[in-house]
């Protein structure tokens, strides 16, 4: 099969490679029709090129059609189409029995020190080959896959069930956003495009969003989010307050950090043994939108963290954070714990959350390549690619 894999930092290619098999009995094969591309991917093509290997497969938004099962997969059957949750997580463990998915007792990588493996992303997370690809060895897929309507509608209603929509459901009601409150999110890509959403959804009545990208910008207003540009301007649209929530949808990513950010280059250019000591102990994130967090609140309030960060040791003004008694939450979504939530907003026609308004690309696996450099530069509009394995 064809697949996107992971070549060096900087570099990924399509290349031929062996066609996944059924290795366990809660096992699955799936077809993809679709697969995105996820801001997480561009850490693992500049940033953390120390826990890959090269031909590692990545991606982990993907959909499809079932092509096998294994004999204790029984809720899905060849022919099915599933969206497949971007953590692999049994169902059934401590952690599982209580919603918390992405902490996944049974795939959990505890040599590594960390939560439930991940499709595509890293020795970090099990080192599990990702969707990008024409086909999906799906493990755990007596409980994982998501079995979503035939009903004509195009992959893209319902795709971002596998991260983004169950993402940024779990940001928004982690930040514990009520009718009537006011939020702000940091950063517009497409995680921070469906928290501004969701937060209207939910009854926020005013949603205020920090990002300089115009495409990015002009997307969110025509949901009725209101656009500024720094935390000084939203303390003057509060009457000096803040915001009673923010979304932080923006990491390691943040503009504003110079030092931080050639930490970050170098640390990726570094051989992998070093690489990967600086990244777990120095730190090398840029903090800017956290910052822009912390001063937008409003005292009292809860700043949820979904953008990603990867430095170990990165100063926290914990001073003047205790002083505005605000709470702080964050984690990687627990996919499956949302998706009851949300799937009903999706099979109607009136499209709430705005889905069928995200994609600004759609482009064969074959021209991945590109679309990974067009997403990282933020070129011709984008914001958020689909690729489609089979055209």
């Amino acid at each position: 099969m064809r697949a996107l894999t992971w070549q060096g930092t900087g570099k990924v290619s399509v290349e031929t490679v062996p066609d996944p098999k059924i290795q366990d009995p809660t096992d699955a094969i799936v077809r993809m029709t679709s697969t995105a591309i996820c801001g997480s991917d561009l850490h693992l093509y500049d940033v953390l090129g120390m826990y890959l290997d090269k031909g590692d497969v990545l991606g982990h938004e993907p959909m499809g059609i079932v092509e096998e099962v294994g004999s204790e997969v029984t809720h899905i059957k060849p022919g099915d189409r599933v969206v497949i949750p971007f953590n692999i997580s049994c169902g059934h463990c401590w952690m599982c029995s209580r919603g918390y998915y992405a902490q996944c007792e049974t795939t959990q990588n505890k040599d590594q020190g960390k939560g439930a493996s991940l499709f595509g992303y890293t020795k970090l997370y099990g080192q599990v080959p990702g969707g990008q690809a024409e086909y999906l060895r799906v493990p755990q897929a007596h409980f994982g896959p998501i079995k979503v309507p035939d009903d004509g509608r195009p992959d893209e209603r319902y795709l971002f069930l596998s991260d983004v929509l169950t993402t940024s459901w779990q940001a928004v009601k982690w930040a514990d956003v009520a009718p009537g409150e006011t939020v702000l999110v940091t950063g517009l890509g497409p995680i921070g495009q469906m928290c501004a959403r969701i937060a209207r959804h939910l009854g926020a009545t005013r949603v205020f969003a920090i990002d300089d990208v115009p495409e990015r910008a002009a997307m969110a207003r025509r949901h009725g989010i209101e656009v500024v540009a720094n935390a000084e301007e939203v303390l003057d649209k509060t009457h000096g307050r803040g915001v009673d929530r923010v979304v932080e949808a923006v990491g390691m990513e943040a503009h504003g950090s110079p030092f931080q950010s050639a930490a970050i280059k170098t640390a990726g250019l570094l051989p992998d043994a070093i690489g990967r000591k600086v990244t777990e102990t120095a730190g090398i994130d840029r903090m800017a939108a956290l910052r822009t967090a912390f001063e937008a609140v409003r005292r009292a309030g809860t700043v949820s963290i979904i953008g990603v960060y990867g430095g170990n040791a990165d100063p926290m003004p914990m001073m003047d954070l205790f002083d505005k008694g605000v709470t702080l939450r964050m984690g990687q979504a627990h996919v499956k714990h949302w998706v009851d939530d949300i799937l009903p907003l999706l099979t109607g026609d009136d499209d709430p959350l705005g889905v069928d308004d995200l994609v600004t690309h759609r482009v064969p696996l074959e021209e991945a390549p590109g679309a990974y450099e067009m997403f990282k530069k933020k070129e011709d509009g984008c914001i958020k690619v689909v690729l489609k394995p089979f055209v």
